[in-house]
């Protein structure tokens, strides 16, 4: 059996799922220009349709069957596709797509032991995974990013897998392909919240000189203060509501009570292990006081901002 002659994708993933099937035709293709790709919905195979569609066409040439949803196959269809890839036409690449899951499992097992080459796309849900999405993609175009960078590209562009890639390869080909968070925000000058959030966590890591200085490029950039306390203040307050959960919660428990995301969730935690609860309660008072200040406090709103990201990285130190 040729090794692309059957292809199982199993997983929900929907941009992997369409990267897996493209690998496929594309292949077919390189072989030959003139493939047909067939691509069969959901219900789109009735009994005996895939005789017809792998017997030897008059004018040559071969094909790509795209099998999708396989998990809604009845037992007849999933039989008669289990008898084909035994003995698989020459010409024919058979695709399958399976969601994943307990329905279905005995067809998957069937195409495993024919041999099938198996790719899984499952979905993507935890920061991590996201993060290693990025680095991915960033290295598919030819680049390379710093997990700082990764991160915010995330915080920037959000969890749409497709809007991400599309967000990695422009950034490589903007860059030359080295691209850290700075890369990142020169990018998103656009995107104020980014910018704040940026600074955000870099006070919040305790990196006093990495917080100046995106405070003072979000600033250059037309940044309103405002926008940057607000950034400072959810980062603190989620510092307190995750230290403060009760101990035991987690997972879609703790994502539900706090009413936050779990990757969020799991990146606030990695920055709490630096902070005890004293030092997030003098957090609290610096960005309290910073609001104040950027709202007709103080002469000088840029300096206030410059001393409440000193006083939350020295709250953290001091904890």
């Amino acid at each position: 059996m040729p090794a692309d002659a059957i292809t199982l994708i199993v997983g929900d993933e929907e941009l992997l799922v369409e990267r897996a099937i493209g690998d496929v035709v594309a292949a077919a293709k390189a072989e030959d220009p003139d493939t047909e790709v067939i691509d069969l919905g959901p219900g789109g195979l009735e009994p005996g349709r895939l005789a017809e569609l792998t017997s030897p066409s008059l004018f040559g040439g071969g094909k790509v069957l795209v099998l999708r949803s396989a998990q809604d196959l009845g037992k007849d269809l999933s039989a008669e596709v289990l008898a084909y890839v035994k003995r698989p036409a020459e010409d024919v690449a058979l695709v399958a797509v399976h969601h994943g899951g307990a329905k279905g499992k005995a067809f998957v097992d069937g195409l495993g032991k024919a041999g099938a080459r198996k790719v899984s796309c499952p979905k993507i849900t935890k920061m991590g995974e996201r993060i290693d999405f990025v680095r991915s993609e960033i290295r598919r175009a030819g680049g390379k990013i710093s997990p700082d960078g990764a991160r915010n590209l995330l915080d920037a562009v959000g969890n749409d897998l497709r809007e991400l890639a599309g967000a990695c390869s422009q950034l490589v080909a903007d860059t030359g392909g080295r691209i850290d968070d700075a890369a990142v925000a020169r990018y998103y000058r656009g995107r104020a919240e980014v910018s704040g959030f940026t600074v955000a966590d870099k006070a919040i890591e305790g990196r006093l000189a990495e917080a100046l200085e995106q405070l003072r490029w979000a600033l250059a950039t037309g940044v309103a203060p405002v926008l940057i306390v607000s950034a400072l203040a959810q980062g603190v307050r989620g510092l307190a509501k995750v230290g403060g959960a009760p101990r035991g919660a987690r997972g879609a428990g703790l994502a539900k009570e706090l009413g936050m995301p779990p990757w969020k969730i799991e990146r606030v935690q990695r920055q709490l292990r630096g902070w005890s609860g004293e030092g997030v309660a003098r957090a609290l008072t610096a960005v309290a006081e910073a609001d104040a200040q950027v709202k007709g406090g103080a002469a000088d709103p840029a300096y206030a901002l410059e001393k409440t990201v000193a006083d939350i990285v020295a709250a953290r130190q001091g904890s």
